[in-house]
Parts: structure tokens; sequence; C-alpha cells
């Protein structure tokens, strides 16, 4: 008889057994001639060799599909178990326009020209400039990339910034410490990666560190390497600070700004640093500009009506002051 443990590493052994463990007890079913033992995040197998060889060769398969695809169902096991075929067009990509899978299962890709371009340029290019109105999904396009990029290993950890524009000088009038101050205004970032990583896991790698969400002012005399890193509402950081962001950039990074020009919150608008870098970066090879438009809004419906009118009141304005 071989004894063999095998490691649940990344994964959430209450959710992949199944309520009750009733993924565990129909995988083990598969597999009468072993004896299963779970332990926590250890799965031991007791019985002869080539049961157990085989058995750890599919349920690595197995955890490996898991750990792409976010899903698991009790129909599915003799499937992902025993058909090759069908295990092999899951590991190979069998969703190639996908980007990353959220914590539902949902798959969640590029849906317009736009954004298929945002998630194409980044395999050219470290950094990229994505602007446009609100509702196209350029921060949650960016944020899937990361998380891909992270759970791929390209990148040791992901970062993301805002810059602390509208919390301002009302910053010290709300309750709790600083991270409490800021946490409802990076919230848009929290539920992003809410959306695309399981709740325990995220909640780890926000503890080490391995993602990090801080206002832009944090990034200062840091050098990021080996990091995926976003700037969100990158319209609203000034010409300095977006000089000071973008020299973070370390080996092996990949860098993302967001943001939208219609809507900048500094006192003076001419002091954007987004309207500038735009501007002097945009022929530099290696930096790509993406100027989304109400063509790649993906939320209620009325939000494209309503991004257009505010367009046409501007462009009404300008006109009639000329």
């Amino acid at each position: 008889m071989t004894e063999v443990v095998i490691f649940l590493e990344d994964i959430d052994p209450v959710v992949f057994y199944g309520a009750n463990n009733a993924l565990l007890d129909k995988i083990r079913g598969f597999f009468p001639k072993l004896k299963i033992i779970a332990r926590g995040n250890e799965l031991k197998c007791v019985g002869e060799e080539t049961e157990i060889t085989l058995f750890a060769e599919r349920f690595n398969e197995l955890v490996e599909y898991y750990r792409k695809y976010h899903r698991l169902e009790e129909h599915d096991l003799e499937k992902y178990l025993f058909d090759r075929d069908h295990m092999k067009s899951a590991a190979t990509g069998e969703f190639e326009n996908v980007i990353v899978f959220g914590t539902s299962g949902r798959p969640i890709r590029a849906r317009t020209v736009n954004q298929l371009l945002l998630v194409n340029d980044y395999r050219t290019n470290d950094l990229i400039i994505a602007e446009g109105p609100a509702g196209t999904g350029k921060t949650y396009t960016s944020i899937a990339l990361a998380v891909r990029a992270l759970r791929d290993r390209e990148v040791k950890k992901i970062i993301l910034a805002r810059p602390a524009v509208e919390a301002g000088e009302r910053l010290g009038f709300l309750p709790g410490d600083m991270k409490e101050k800021l946490d409802p205004y990076l919230q848009p970032l929290y539920d992003a990666l809410h959306d695309m990583i399981p709740f325990k896991k995220l909640e780890t790698w926000l503890e080490d560190g391995t993602i990090q969400i801080a206002p832009l002012a944090f990034m200062r005399g840091r050098t990021l390497e080996n990091a995926f890193v976003i700037l969100d509402e990158a319209q609203n950081a000034t010409i300095s600070q977006l000089k000071m962001f973008l020299t973070r950039m370390g080996i092996n990074s990949k860098f993302i700004m967001t943001g939208d020009t219609t809507q900048i919150d500094l006192p003076k608008k001419n002091e954007s640093g987004l309207l500038q870098a735009m501007r002097i970066l945009a022929n530099i090879e290696g930096i790509s500009v993406i100027r989304f438009d109400e063509r790649d809004i993906v939320r209620h419906r009325l939000v494209k009506k309503i991004v257009k009118a505010y367009e046409n009141e501007e462009n009404g304005d300008k006109n009639s002051n000329s």
C-alpha cells in the first residue's frame, strides 16, 4: 500500500469540496479502491501505487481547471476527470477571448472594440493610457488583465492607485483612521477585485501586500518592479504627480492609466497630468494611447445617452464662446 498527500494551494477547501463535501464524496466514488481523507488543505490518499498515480494526475488537472475557471459542479466531475478531450480543450483555452474567469465562474472578456484593443496592446506595450467616458470598462478590463497576469505569475504584485482629489479638504472630517477615510473612495477598485478573486484569497493577498490599493501620493519614493500598476481616475493627477507616478516604473512592470478628461476635478483643468501625458507620450514606442468613446459604454443603456447629452452641451458652449 502507498500513501500520498496532496496539498490544495491557494484554494479554499470548503468551496472546492462543495457543500457538505458533496464534490469530494463524488470524487471518492470515482476511485473506490482508494481511501481518501481530507484534512483542511491536505488530501491523503491510501491505496495501490498505480491507482494513486492516476488519481493524483486527474485531481491535479481538476485543481488547475478550478483555478482557471473558478467553477466546479457535481455533474461536471465525470467529464472533467475522465473525458480527456474535454479536459484538453479546457486546459488549452476553450474560451480564447476570455481575460479571466470571475469568482462565480462568469467569463470576463473584452466586450467592445476599444476594450479588445486594450487587451491586445497589453501584449506589446508596457504603458497604456486608456481615456474615455464613464462606463466604458477601462478600469474593469485593466484590473482583469492585472489579475490574469498575477495568476499566470507574469508579475508578483498588483498595485492600484487613485489620486484622492474629491476626498481632499473633507478627508479630515470623515470618521476613522487614514485607511478608513480612504477606503470608501477606493471602493470601486475593491468591487472589481471581489468580482474576480475569491474572498479568502483576496483577503490574503491584501494582507500580505500581493495586492495593494492606495492613494497616488503613497507611490512617491517607490520603485515598482515585477508589478502590474493601475492608476485610476488619472485625470485628477496633476502634472507633477503623474510624472512622479510614471517614473516609479521598474523592471518587468506593466503600467495602465485610466481616466476621463471630461471629469477633471482639479481647481485648474489645464493642470491635469493626463492631458499632458496623452499629448507628449503618444508617439513613444512601448506606449499605447487608447481613446474610448460612448460606443464602448457597457452600463445601463441610458448612460450612453447621458454622456452624449453632456458632450453636446459642452460642444454647444464652446461654439457659442467662439
